[in-house]
């Protein structure tokens, strides 16, 4: 599937995202390539697996070329074995909030601590009701894309 993504990020403040999602999923995910230009990324996500292509952000960090195509999770495991160092895991929640549907990210390992959420949008203007979990909005900041944190856990950030 190809598309743009067009996504806004956002700290999360609170767990009351916990009691109105209505799934959670394990992430295992690597990167075989982390540059903001082109990153790939390998994803085990509950039972199956995919491998996505990212190219670069636009200036607001709102919109990207984004294409995923779906593997074998033995493909995906394999794969992930070829990966950069720095193997991503998390939980994912997927909280539906007014016509929305918001996807919380809490991480694990060398990221535990960190809880993001993200909006995916139809355009980049478009309107949406924010929960009272939602912090602060970290869109386009580089340190917080999922290939930087492989790099750079926010485990070793001076905060």
């Amino acid at each position: 599937m190809e598309h743009l993504e067009i996504e806004r990020k956002f700290l999360v403040t609170g767990d009351g995202f916990r009691q109105q999602a209505t799934s959670q999923t394990r992430i295992v995910q690597g990167f075989l390539n982390t540059d903001p230009e082109r990153t790939v990324r390998v994803r085990i996500k509950g039972e199956k697996g995919f491998l996505t292509v990212k190219g670069p952000s636009n200036d607001s960090g709102t919109t990207r070329f984004e294409w995923e195509t779906e593997i074998t999770a033995a493909e995906a495991t394999n794969l992930i074995d070829l990966c950069e160092s720095g193997i991503l895991e998390k939980v994912r929640f997927e909280v539906p909030w007014g016509n929305h549907l918001f996807e919380v990210d809490e991480f694990l390992g060398e990221n535990k601590g960190l809880v993001l959420a993200e909006v995916e949008l139809k355009h980049e203007d478009e309107r949406f009701e924010k929960p009272n979990w939602l912090g602060e909005e970290v869109t386009g900041q580089v340190p917080y894309y999922n290939s930087q944190l492989s790099i750079k856990p926010f485990k070793e950030w001076q905060r």
